[in-house]
């Protein structure tokens, strides 16, 4: 017979908890058990973040939750967010509110966020993260790579810098712009830049993943200003991080870019295999292609391009709604961690 259809809706209270609405098999759930082991490890780099004394804030954890559900879902603002997490339950569990807690104006959550855009907090966190992945990344084989991030700044806000004659915004076509002449009003740490001939330069940072070869997570991450030496710059200091405290040989794998003299003497100075693609008149030749290793270095490449993929389509990368190379590198990081946190409880689950 057919269903009724009266929307009277008189009913006042639930007595299914929040735990049951969500379905036990949801992606969700073994993320939030990383990421509650992850937060509690923080918890003392939390406290020092705080006064003793005072009206307390959104506490941190709900906050970084929040934040990774943003990141997880694409919601492209903080006033969306909260919209969210008034009505949609599944949101309401993983950050920890109560189905009646009220939710925070979007303002007071800006603000209260404005204290965890710290880079070395990020990396803080994205350090807990990967330790989760252990078992599932490999030690010895890598591929480093760097991608586009467009900052959050027109073009018309790119000015000369004595901010005089015809380069003070407005018409700008036919004029000669550079980055030694001209400077974004709006974002003055952006850079004007393009990563290949025939595009089209747009005011930019480069961000940088350093990748393990097993199951293409991500075991390193910085940004850096755009340049054309910033991709390799950021390669060494990410090698060396990873180096120092080991004391066998480890491969990178890397695109053409990388295949030159001072970047491969000074990865093998730090007792790095360079398995570079090769160009023309380039740094690597026979000594390192004829080995097997290096065929296969070069046939893992594509794993690092898989997290760029993510970053921006789901993602908060492709372009930057925060401004400054500091709160950028926050994001960046922050997002290639929540990336692992989404790809460790699937690697889990297949090599069980």
């Amino acid at each position: 017979m057919r269903g009724d259809d009266q929307q009277l809706q008189t009913g006042m209270f639930s007595y299914v908890a929040l735990e049951d609405r969500n379905p036990a098999d949801h992606p969700l759930r073994g993320v939030r058990k990383l990421v509650d082991v992850v937060l509690a490890g923080m918890s003392k780099d939390f406290d020092g973040l705080y006064a003793q004394g005072g009206r307390p804030s959104i506490a941190p954890e709900r906050l970084l939750r929040a934040l990774l559900l943003q990141v997880f879902y694409s919601v492209r603002s903080e006033r969306l967010l909260m919209e969210q997490l008034n009505y949609n339950l599944l949101f309401r569990w993983f950050v920890g509110l109560e189905i009646d807690d009220a939710v925070w104006n979007h303002a007071v959550f800006s603000k209260n966020r404005e204290r965890l855009l710290n880079q070395d907090l990020a990396q803080k966190f994205f350090a807990q993260v990967k330790e989760q992945a252990a078992g599932l990344m490999s030690d010895e084989h890598f591929t480093v790579d760097g991608t586009l991030i467009e900052a959050w700044a027109g073009q018309k806000s790119f000015r000369r810098k004595d901010d005089g004659g015809s380069g003070s915004g407005g018409d700008f076509h036919g004029e000669l712009r550079s980055n030694q002449t001209h400077a974004s009003s709006t974002d003055p740490e952006a850079r004007l830049y393009k990563k290949s001939s025939g595009q089209e330069a747009k005011l930019s940072y480069l961000g940088h993943t350093l990748v393990e070869n097993r199951n293409g997570l991500i075991a390193a991450a910085m940004t850096t200003q755009a340049d054309g030496r910033a991709e390799r710059d950021a390669a060494l200091l990410m090698l060396y991080e990873l180096t120092r405290k080991r004391s066998g040989r480890i491969t990178t794998g890397a695109d053409k870019a990388y295949d030159t003299r001072d970047f491969v003497s000074t990865v093998r100075e730090l007792g790095v295999t360079p398995h570079v693609a090769r160009r023309q008149h380039g740094a690597i030749d026979e000594r390192t292609s004829r080995h097997p290793g290096y065929a296969i270095s070069l046939s893992k490449r594509w794993l690092v391009e898989k997290p760029f993929g993510w970053l921006k389509q789901i993602g908060p990368l492709k372009k930057v709604k925060l401004r400054g190379l500091a709160k950028v590198d926050w994001l960046f990081v922050f997002s290639c961690a929540a990336f692992n946190l989404i790809r460790i409880p699937k690697l889990r689950a297949q090599s069980a």
